[in-house]
């Protein structure tokens, strides 16, 4: 998907003020009961990393889906290549090999979807959903596989659970909206900041964004639904960041006001998601410490990893 001209003179624009721009998603194709991908178990692969928030948001929903039987997995290297590509590798713990294209890079898998990839000079990102069919790339916007995923699990597939019930489709969207441009890209937007307005303005805003879910998890367990609420696609694309801030970026990435611990509802929060079944063993902690040391050398120079925190003092 090419970037409209407003677009691009609105990322040029921010990042002349040294701001953080994420780049946007290539492939938008989506699994529908009539369309040209359609659910089919055995016939869908999910290419991840373990390290990376937007990956184990899709993770975390086919384990809670009960689609491990449906929908196969490999795991990239946790470490980065120099130009922000994935590589597989076998011999690392917790990574795999690419066991359904043989490929050696992401890159690689990009490249079998789309002609040229490699010579565009752009980067395949994780996740990655690849239909073996058509071999080609279904889609590799996270949100739109977790949603996804529910409706595969809807046509049949799975354990029955919901995560994205219709009553509540409009509340879930608007909290994960809420939660995007300050929490989940926030944290990214402070620790990559190259100047102190821009990292001033996300960091400030990350943090307004925590005390008002802090508040609104006073007496809730989850982020929607009546009561005390019901477990949704919300509370895993939430989670997904703040079980690596006390890891990760409150010191990588300068978000370094307030730690998870010190906000007793959303630490609160983060280990009920991690006791909800099957949820704790997609928490691959040494994938997401090492790689944020260790591929963000323009901000850890040394790629130096650090020992803490002790167990107990973080969410894990």
């Amino acid at each position: 998907m090419k970037p409209t001209d407003e677009q691009a003179g609105a990322w040029t624009k921010a990042f002349d003020a040294g701001k953080f721009v994420r780049k946007s998603s290539e492939f938008r194709d989506h699994i529908t009961k009539d369309g040209t991908f359609s659910p089919q178990s055995g016939r869908y692969h999910l290419y991840v990393s373990h390290a990376c928030p937007w990956a184990h948001r899709t993770l975390i929903t086919r384990t809670l889906l009960g689609l491990e039987d449906h929908i196969s997995v490999d795991v990239v290297d946790w470490r980065m290549n120099p130009n922000g590509s994935w590589s597989f590798n076998e011999d690392e713990e917790g990574a795999t090999a690419d066991t359904v294209n043989g490929e050696s890079t992401l890159e690689g898998v990009y490249e079998r979807a789309f002609s040229g990839w490699n010579e565009s000079g752009r980067i395949g990102t994780v996740p990655v959903l690849w239909d073996r069919q058509h071999a080609t790339i279904v889609n590799n916007e996270s949100r739109e596989i977790v949603r996804m995923f529910d409706g595969f699990a809807k046509a049949g597939f799975g354990n029955g659970v919901t995560l994205a019930p219709e009553q509540w489709r409009q509340e879930i969207d608007a909290m994960i909206d809420a939660n995007y441009e300050s929490v989940n890209n926030g944290v990214y937007k402070s620790g990559f900041a190259r100047t102190q307005s821009a990292y001033d303005e996300a960091v400030t805003a990350l943090f307004e964004r925590l005390d008002e879910l802090e508040h609104h998890l006073d007496g809730r367990e989850w982020l929607v639904g009546e009561g005390t609420g019901l477990l949704t696609e919300a509370d895993l694309c939430l989670f997904t960041t703040l079980v690596r801030f006390d890891l990760v970026y409150v010191v990588h990435f300068k978000c370094n006001l307030r730690r998870i611990i010190d906000y007793p509802n959303l630490k609160a929060f983060v280990e009920r998601m991690i006791d909800q079944p099957g949820v704790r063993e997609t928490c691959h902690w040494h994938h997401i410490k090492a790689h944020y040391f260790w591929s963000h050398q323009n901000i850890n120079t040394f790629r130096i990893i650090p020992l803490g925190p002790l167990e107990g003092a973080h969410t894990s």
